[in-house]
């Protein structure tokens, strides 16, 4: 049964990050919106199955940690070992927090939230396969397509075993394995790794490159690949998997230089795929590429100019941070034809590793390959009182600054809070002219005692080293 078409201005089509900013935008612009999503809560995958459940697992996961390795603790729960899916129900309250405050949004914004699968019949209008068997079709000026991404499933790799897992489907186990193999040593594979071994389970990390995230500074990969070794994972470089064996005692990996790696669990964390299977998209003149990214341009339109897209849907940077922002620029596109917004050219890197990673701007690597005289400021984590007081002592923050102006030209930063402290330098760089300057550092005045103290260290450290 097809219920009676209805028309509005903007459909947006995914209720994550994207689709979010685009709604937002499009009602705050008094427009009537309508939002699709295919499961039966708001959020998407960020906050159901990807980065809010994963980063409050972790949380607890370094919070258990925490708590048996604290000289203060002097009683702990005698006879209990804190299981997988006990950590994971800390995660579930935080989930239906969001879903809460989520959905408050599109109600106190008059946005219609429709729950079911989306297709496009022709460029202007979509049918609706909602839950219980029923239709519903929607005509709009303006499309935002905001479907996400899930993990990449290889053809020959049984997803379907129970002992076969993925970065979405790890979260549903029911037990705690002994020992665990993660297959692709990405920012999602060094976060499990870390999450993992921090529960005491045996990790294979198995990296198909010679390096663990070569995109980060040179120093920022050996302090990760150090301290993952040190907790205990054993990291394999430049391999790649022959065939996935599941039994029913474990799982073997066959790797083509031979080795055999038998584990009670694999995580596959290598690649990821746009959700845009069954839109109709091809049919309208807009496919997706081969791994169902939606080409777009600069302004996030597809082949059709009233179709856009953004988020993981479309690609790097994959980022819920970067996502909000393209939903709310191409919404902007949308309705008044032109938008000067642009996402930054320097976009904060988190990884939440144990400890964390952040990282802005061009590396060394990149500087030096560039031919730009710059020069280097550090400071260790060990040397701030700060850090000394909360015992979490192990990082670093690395400033690259031009030699001759004193601009910064990136920041690096390896340790407890990297992913919140990076926002200070964040704001300096982003100033033009000699606003971004080293000097605003050495000027300014930190509360003490603070982690955000590492920046006039740092910063001081650097100047020195242009005088010596």
């Amino acid at each position: 049964m097809v219920r009676v078409m209805t028309s509005f201005d903007v459909i947006v089509i995914g209720s994550g990050p994207g689709g979010e900013g685009a709604a937002m935008k499009a009602a705050k612009e008094g427009r009537p919106v309508a939002v699709i999503e295919r499961y039966p809560q708001v959020g998407g995958g960020c906050t159901h199955w990807a980065t809010i459940p994963s980063k409050a697992l972790r949380h607890a996961v370094g919070r258990l940690l925490e708590f048996k390795t604290s000289p203060l603790t002097t009683m702990q729960a005698e006879g209990h070992e804190w299981s997988f899916p006990e950590l994971l129900r800390s995660a579930a309250g935080v989930m239906r927090k969001q879903v809460v405050m989520r959905q408050g949004f599109y109600d106190r914004n008059r946005v219609k939230v429709i729950h079911g699968q989306a297709r496009f019949l022709d460029a202007r209008t979509v049918e609706v396969e909602l839950a219980h068997g029923a239709s519903e079709r929607l005509t709009a000026n303006g499309f935002v397509i905001a479907t996400g991404s899930r993990p990449y499933h290889p053809a020959d790799v049984d997803f379907s075993h129970p002992r076969v897992r993925d970065s979405d489907t790890v979260l549903a186990m029911t037990d705690t394995p002994r020992s665990i193999t993660i297959y692709g040593a990405g920012v999602v594979g060094c976060e499990y790794a870390c999450i993992f071994r921090n529960l005491g389970i045996k990790v294979n990390l198995v990296n198909t490159r010679d390096k663990l995230l070569s995109f980060l500074d040179d120093e920022i990969i050996d302090a990760l690949s150090y301290h993952l070794r040190d907790q205990g994972v054993l990291i394999r470089h430049n391999e790649e998997y022959e065939r996935v064996e599941p039994l029913d005692d474990g799982v073997v990996l066959h790797l083509k230089s031979g080795k055999k790696l038998k584990t009670d669990v694999l995580l596959w964390a290598n690649g990821r795929t746009g959700n845009s299977e069954k839109m109709g998209l091809e049919a309208i003149g807009a496919p997706p590429d081969k791994r169902g990214n939606i080409p777009v341009n600069p302004n996030y339109q597809t082949a059709l100019p009233h179709i856009y897209a953004v988020g993981d849907v479309v690609g790097p940077p994959a980022l819920a941070s970067a996502a909000y922002d393209q939903g709310r620029f191409a919404a902007t596109h949308l309705i008044e034809g032109t938008s000067d917004h642009r996402l930054v050219q320097d976009i904060p890197t988190g990884i939440y590793t144990s400890p964390e990673i952040s990282s802005l701007g061009r590396t060394e690597r990149e500087l030096t390959a560039a031919r730009v005289p710059y020069e280097v400021g550090q400071s260790l984590f060990r040397s701030l009182a700060r850090a000394q007081i909360t015992g979490e002592t192990v990082g670093m923050l690395k400033l690259l600054f031009h030699r001759d102006t004193q601009e910064l030209l990136g920041i690096h930063c390896f340790g407890a809070q990297a992913s919140e402290i990076i926002h200070i330098g964040q704001a300096i760089m982003a100033q033009q002219g000699s606003a971004n300057s080293l000097a605003y550092f050495i000027n300014t005045t930190f509360n003490y005692p603070t982690m955000a103290e590492a920046y006039r260290v740092a910063a001081l450290n650097g100047m020195n080293r242009l005088f010596t």
